[in-house]
């Protein structure tokens, strides 16, 4: 491909990329499917703008690899250590569940076992970049479903490596000289380099870090990263082994260095075009020709497939410590084929296993998979979630007529704080909140915290509130803080309501209903850290205190002042400006002030 050539396809995919994945994402199918489309549409069996797939496929794998290695430095040796259950456990559990279905449905549909064996291994790996990504996008990480997901990715990654290089071993050209000295070179050579990863991660590199990072020249410390990464991934590839997992190894090795997150933000534009590149590659790989010449039989074996790895993943996951809630979505997540498949078949098939044709039909069906795994995730999210978060939620308590003075409704971040205080002063508090995990973890501690909706005025009765002398609403949401003050001032007009604000608009609904004991969140631990700040520039700290104390007084009374015309926009845009002016001529008073001290100190 000349200069002129490459230019042409740079501009292609990046006007794929900026046309399909805006698309997309607005129209709620996510980046990933919209990066597919867009491969599919300028790919050789499409529009015929971009035909190279091959060459593309491999050089986009390298988005891949970027990814695995900023996912090692997010994770240190010791919490990869921790995670060997999900690995090795959950990971060998699935690929040998997967791979056994596959492959004996294979054998029962008339395929000869090698073929139905290398159909079950190659089908049973799923997409890292896919399911990754979709985690991120997503925030599961967290998660059971997300540690069990990693865990089994990270468990296919390391599987493929003996996988492929045992593969020849089953053909029949290659039985005779299978093992003996080659075999063990290449065993010693694969030994030697993740030795030299781990060697050299640990004493080399970071004193490289150390040294670019003085030059003080952000560009070399960019190059330095790319470096490094195209460096192991070529030594993990000259052996035969995992690119991904040799970069993954090295970014565990350096989780703990100083530089870790220097080398995170160089290296993830990077990862997010080449991830993005590798996507629209496997869109580019969708053989329209085979679909088009039998396409019933091939969205069948797509349908069967995903389905069937589906159901094993969704039954493994009763035993992967993944709540009923977030199973199907787990199987969902890592039902697809993989990109290590391609390699799998491809090896297959140099070897003489799979026949051409056979070859082409499973390439085929683990890039519709990975299609339409973005497009099953959607329905997952408008028919099944909403269903399954109103199944999986548990039926208020039924509470026991209580009589502490102070009912606290919501006890999150913000009630916890309140409650733990009245509690240590040995102050009776009864708490109604809907997170039934947090409950059962608190009433271990004496609270009295029962699971309801603290909105509904027949819950709140049983909870004592006609004999309490306080509620504290503490709850997260705005809308629903406002209903049960509108409610409890129906019912309970007397009753004094402490409130948690959540910004200057809620302060104002707040006051609008007659409540005037509230606090806004945030604000005051602000203030407090704005404090430490000066402080650490040089302020006194009683100077310090005294400017937030002013600057503190000076909201509220701003607060004050807007509160009558809040809902006059054009009144309220001109009393902003004005406290505006006010609080800078007041702290250029202040300095004023401080100057003069200050000389008179030297005179």
């Amino acid at each position: 491909m000349n200069q002129h050539d490459f230019l042409i396809a740079l501009v292609v995919f990046l006007i794929a990329a900026v046309v399909a994945v805006p698309l997309a994402r607005r129209s709620g199918l996510g980046a990933v499917l919209g990066y597919l489309l867009a491969g599919a549409a300028i790919g050789p069996f499409a529009l015929r703008l971009v035909t190279n797939v091959e060459s593309i496929l491999h050089f986009s794998e390298f988005g891949v690899v970027l990814m695995m290695f900023v996912i090692g430095l997010e994770l240190e040796p010791r919490k990869l250590w921790a995670l060997r259950r999900s690995i090795f456990g959950y990971g060998g559990a699935q690929l040998a569940a997967c791979a056994l279905l596959i492959g004996v449905v294979a054998a029962l549909a008339g395929a000869p076992w090698p073929v139905a064996l290398v159909a079950g291994l190659g089908l049973a790996l799923s997409s890292t970049a896919i399911a990754l990504a979709t985690l991120t996008e997503r925030n599961l990480f967290g998660t059971p479903a997300g540690t069990a997901s990693f865990g089994i990715l990270l468990f296919q990654d390391i599987a493929a490596i003996p996988m492929i290089a045992l593969l020849p071993l089953l053909a029949a050209e290659s039985a005779a000289d299978a093992g003996g000295t080659a075999g063990w070179l290449a065993a010693g050579k694969a030994v030697a380099v993740i030795g030299a990863v781990v060697a050299g991660g640990r004493y080399l590199v970071r004193p490289a870090l150390r040294f670019i990072a003085r030059t003080d020249m952000r560009e070399m410390f960019t190059a330095f990263a790319l470096l490094l990464v195209v460096g192991i991934a070529l030594m993990m590839d000259a052996v035969g082994l995992s690119m991904a997992l040799g970069t993954f190894v090295a970014g565990v090795l350096l989780a703990d260095s100083e530089y870790r997150h220097a080398l995170e933000a160089d290296l993830e534009p990077f990862k997010g075009l080449l991830l993005g590149l590798f996507f629209m590659a496997v869109g580019m790989s969708i053989d329209f020709a085979v679909l088009a010449s039998s396409p019933w039989r091939v969205l069948g074996l797509v349908a069967a497939f995903v389905v069937g790895k589906t159901a094993v993943l969704a039954l493994l996951a009763r035993y992967f410590s993944i709540a009923r809630g977030q199973r199907l979505l787990f199987a969902l997540l890592i039902s697809q084929g993989g990109e290590f498949a391609f390699v799998v078949f491809g090896v297959a098939g140099t070897a003489g296993l799979l026949p051409r044709g056979t070859e082409a039909l499973l390439v085929l069906v683990v890039a519709l998979s990975m299609v339409a795994t973005p497009l099953l995730l959607l329905a997952y999210d408008r028919l099944v979630a909403p269903h399954v978060g109103a199944l999986s939620k548990r039926p208020d308590d039924k509470i026991t007529p209580q009589d502490n003075p102070v009912l606290i409704a919501g006890f999150g971040r913000f009630g916890q704080i309140i409650g733990r205080l009245l509690y240590a002063q040995g102050i009776g508090v009864t708490v109604l909140d809907h997170d039934p995990d947090q409950i059962e973890f608190l009433r271990q501690y004496g609270f009295k915290i029962f699971y309801g909706d603290a909105t509904r005025i027949d819950l709140l009765e049983a909870a004592g509130i006609a004999k309490a002398r306080i509620l504290v609403v503490a709850i997260d949401g705005m809308d629903d803080s406002l209903q049960l003050i509108d409610r409890v001032r129906e019912r309970f007009p007397q009753l004094q309501i402490y409130a948690r604000a959540r910004h200057v608009s809620h302060i104002y609904q707040l006051k609008d209903r007659g409540v005037q004991l509230f606090e806004r969140e945030m604000f005051e631990g602000s203030l407090m850290l704005g404090r430490r700040v000066l402080e650490g520039l040089g302020f006194d700290p009683a100077e310090a205190r005294n400017v937030a104390l002013r600057f503190r007084r000076h909201n509220i009374q701003a607060i004050d002042r807007f509160y009558p015309h809040y809902t006059d926009q054009k009144k309220l845009v001109s009393l902003a400006r004005q406290a505006r002016d006010e609080l800078q001529e007041m702290f250029r008073q202040d300095r004023e002030q401080r100057r003069q001290r200050e000389e008179a100190d030297w005179s």
